[in-house]
């Protein structure tokens, strides 16, 4: 099951579980779009992989299986990124 994390690691922006704009590699490494595009050039900082939109979950689903609330973050945000 895809562990949909609360934020993204550069900037620590709210990606909540039903929102667009969550980008996330294989390793599910979750990133905001703007930081994938302007920060990252596409390319995760993590794994060296490329990203894909975050799908949605349903909101009728999400108290069954409910998103991570684990905030993931690098140390220094992503400034040696890129």
């Amino acid at each position: 099951m895809l562990q949909m994390r609360p934020n993204c690691e550069c900037c620590d922006r709210d990606l909540p579980a039903q929102a667009d704009g969550a980008m996330i590699c294989s390793f599910e490494c979750t990133f905001c779009a703007h930081c994938v595009e302007q920060v990252l050039h596409g390319t995760c900082p993590n794994c060296g992989g490329g990203f894909s939109p975050r799908p949605t979950r349903a909101a009728a689903l999400l108290a069954k299986y409910p998103p991570s609330a684990e905030r993931v973050t690098r140390p220094d945000g992503c400034a040696s990124a890129g």
